[in-house]
This record gives structure tokens, C-alpha cells and sequence, in this order.
């Protein structure tokens, strides 16, 4: 599984003082974002207001997380929806994983912690509702952002005040010389924003157009952002889901975080987005209704998912 490394992804810089809605420099990093979907479906953005000592304490905490017996993290089950433990598989023996269903709700986050931990860990649910409130900022912003570039900003208010955060921890066991060092076979996102950070171990890549696979390498204080089944079909397919995988280096353990973005009610394709030179490809779509379709039909290839499921 080789990477082509010599071409590099935009690199949007998302902490600067004069970043502020309506200035020019708010629409000029604006048409950014918007052009860095389009030709990548991703973009790695440096934030800073989720502070260094935050995130490296929320990543150093899914240690001990991960850490739990099995008989404990299988305890933590979302019904009806992808969002619980998942094992390590035959297919994907390195990785495991764990999802908590709103990363900003502090009775879901106090309920998961007392799931894992019944004597309590406060200090999990802290680091975890201050971290998600965080990064839940950097995806309203990037939202908002992605809006105005098209002129659609009248529906961002909505949009937003709709979205709910769902949060994955992930390990990736550190392979050894004779085993597989596939972390996550290639895989599109069902939300409408996904945001990754990760610990000092590499190994995420993601496919351009072309077909070629760029390793991402993490900057201090920044995160790569995917766009997700839903931003593609908002968009009308202006801008395509991002496809990637995960490949371990040997012997080293990997640890990441993924919030997604997800609408609680149905996705609306403006009418914007459609004219004689840009026909109708998707139907305005319920979000959760795309995660219940996934779960219903599991050999639906991943990248084929959203155009089955509302495609025109």
C-alpha cells in the first residue's frame, strides 16, 4: 500500500486575531476553505483555541481509557446506531474504538464516563466536554464559513443550531513485523464535517482525485478537515466526500480523536446549488436516516452510500 507524499494539502491558517465574520480577511480564508473542499474534499487548519495542555491531556486520557478490560468498553452501546465499542475485527485487527454520541451534552458525556468508570472519572468528563465544546467551535466556524463562500449563509443559523458532535477515540495497535499494517481499510464519513487530531503517530492518508494517496503529517495545534457523505450531497456534489484510510507505522501505537457533525433533522440542498448548468444530483436528506441506511445495508460500498441512499 504505497503513499505518494510529494504532493502537499492546503494549509489554512484558522487562529489569526484579524479573523472576524464580514472583515476581509474572514472572506478571503472563506474562498479558501470553499476551494480546499472542492479540489481535495479535506484541509489541514491550524486552531489554537483549543490550548496544547487541553488537547494533549484529552489524548493522554484515552490511555487509560483504552487501558479498561474488554467486559467494561463493550458496556458502552448505542442503539440502533454506529456509535458504541467497536473490537478489533479479523479485518481490522489493530484498530479499536469508541464512540460517545454528543461530545458537548454533559448528561451524555457523565452518562458514558459512569458507563466505563462506575466509581466516576470527573477529570475524563471535563477534559471531554472541554474538548468537544473546542472543536465543536472550529466546525461552526468552518460551517459558517463554507455558507458564505456560496451565498447561502441565510441557512447557516439553522444548520448549525441543528448539528449535534458525535465523538470517536481510537487506538491503533502498533503492528509487529509480521503482521498487517492496515489500521482502517479506505472509508468515506457519514457526517457533514469530521475533525481529526491525533498523537504523535502518523498514518492517516487520504486519496485525491487522481487516485494517488497523501500521508498526513500534523503540524503543532492543527487538525485535518474531511468532508463527509452529508457536505457532499448539501453541496450537490460540489465537493466530494473524502475518502481515507489509516496505516501503521511498526511498532508504534497510535491514538486519534474524531468529532463528527451531524444534523438532526433533514439536510436541504439549496435550491442555489441547482440550475441548467448544475442539475439536481441529490435529494434533501435525513441525516440520521443515512446512518440507519448504512447500518441496514452493510456490503453498500462505502463510496456508492450516499448516492444510493438520495441520489437523483
Amino acid at each position: 500500500m504505497g503513499s505518494e507524499t510529494a504532493q502537499t494539502l492546503p494549509f489554512i491558517d484558522l487562529t489569526n486575531d484579524n479573523l472576524k465574520p464580514g472583515s476581509s480577511y474572514w472572506l478571503s480564508t472563506a474562498k479558501d476553505v470553499r476551494a480546499a473542499f472542492e479540489e481535495y474534499s479535506c484541509f489541514l487548519a491550524v486552531y489554537d483555541k483549543a490550548s496544547k495542555e487541553l488537547c494533549n491531556s484529552f489524548i493522554h486520557s484515552l490511555l487509560e481509557l483504552f487501558d479498561l478490560p474488554e467486559e467494561t468498553k463493550i458496556k458502552n452501546i448505542s442503539e440502533g446506531q454506529p456509535f458504541g465499542y467497536y473490537r478489533r475485527q479479523p479485518e481490522t485487527p489493530l484498530f479499536e474504538s469508541v464512540g460517545i454520541a454528543d461530545s458537548t451534552n454533559v448528561e451524555v458525556v457523565e452518562s458514558f464516563t459512569k458507563t466505563l468508570w462506575p466509581n466516576g472519572n470527573e477529570r475524563f468528563s471535563e477534559l471531554m466536554l472541554s474538548y468537544g465544546k473546542k472543536i465543536s467551535e472550529l466546525d461552526k466556524m468552518i460551517t459558517r464559513m463554507l455558507f458564505e463562500s456560496y451565498g447561502v449563509e441565510r441557512y447557516s443559523d439553522s444548520h448549525i443550531n441543528s448539528t449535534v458532535y458525535k465523538v470517536r477515540v481510537n487506538k491503533y495497535k502498533g503492528p509487529k513485523s509480521d503482521e498487517t499494517n492496515l489500521g482502517v481499510f479506505a472509508h468515506t464519513d457519514l457526517g457533514f464535517i469530521t475533525i481529526i487530531q491525533q498523537s504523535e503517530v502518523d498514518g492517516l492518508e487520504v486519496r485525491l482525485k487522481g487516485g494517488s494517496w497523501v500521508a498526513v503529517s500534523f503540524p503543532p495545534s492543527s487538525y485535518i478537515i474531511l468532508a463527509g457523505d452529508g457536505m457532499m450531497a448539501w453541496s450537490n456534489g460540489r465537493i466530494q466526500h473524502c475518502v481515507h484510510r489509516v496505516i501503521i507505522p511498526r511498532n508504534k501505537d497510535r491514538y486519534s480523536t474524531g468529532i463528527f457533525s451531524f444534523h438532526t433533522g433533514v439536510v436541504h440542498v439549496p435550491g442555489e446549488f441547482i440550475d441548467e448548468n448544475h442539475p439536481a444530483k441529490f435529494k434533501s436528506f435525513d441525516h440520521f436516516g443515512l446512518v440507519r441506511f448504512r447500518s441496514a445495508n452493510p456490503t453498500v460500498p462505502e463510496e456508492d452510500r450516499i448516492k444510493i441512499y438520495c441520489g437523483v
